[in-house]
């Protein structure tokens, strides 16, 4: 899950797939192996506005030509390699357990079942589900959850939501909550984080 203002990093020779949403608006970019100092794995980027608007240019073939198209893929292929990664990563699987939790956490986020509770909806015992979660996600199943309300929440507040909405969105006690939690998980107060990507 990929929120506005990001883009995701895929090496060459990765099998991968993608779903938009209705009012997504995707580009995709082509680099050459070696063409760009880019991580050697799977990442979420985020893209500053120049990056933005470099790809946006240059998806306009008919603008881009020549001399301009040269000294375009070389700014964006250098500002690319220093755009930072975002800890956005949510590991997801095909395990028909794990699919049917994420897919009702994202139908509803603000869901703060416990994993004793989760296990019990799908025949599992709480262990056995923390030590699926752990061998399928890498995660531990608190940290996997927070993950996927941390997307939620970002893809909701660069959309307009008020951080008391979003708050309420997930289940959250009280927007204090929320904030700290956002904050330690990213660094920034949710106010803070959006001002970082309109720089």
């Amino acid at each position: 899950m990929v929120p506005p203002q990001c883009g995701v990093w895929v090496p060459g020779g990765m099998l991968h797939s993608n779903v938009a949403t209705a009012n997504a608006r995707l580009f995709f970019l082509f680099i050459e192996p070696g063409a760009a100092d880019l991580p050697d794995r799977c990442c979420t980027l985020s893209l500053s506005p120049l990056v933005r608007e470099l790809i946006i240019e240059m998806a306009d073939q008919s603008a881009v030509a020549g001399a301009y198209a040269e000294t375009m893929t070389t700014l964006l292929l250098s500002a690319l390699s220093q755009m930072p990664v975002e800890h956005l990563h949510l590991p997801l699987t095909d395990e028909p357990r794990l699919s049917r939790i994420a897919s009702a956490l994202v139908e509803d986020p603000s869901d703060r079942s416990t994993i004793a509770q989760w296990a019990k909806r799908v025949a599992m015992s709480e262990n056995s589900l923390a030590r699926l979660v752990q061998r399928e996600t890498g995660l531990t199943f608190g940290r996997w959850r927070q993950q996927l309300q941390l997307i939620i929440a970002i893809r909701s507040l660069a959309a307009g939501a008020t951080v008391q909405q979003v708050s309420g969105d997930l289940g959250y006690e009280s927007v204090s909550a929320f904030i700290t939690m956002f904050k330690k998980a990213l660094g920034a107060s949710p106010a803070q984080y959006l001002r970082n990507f309109e720089r």
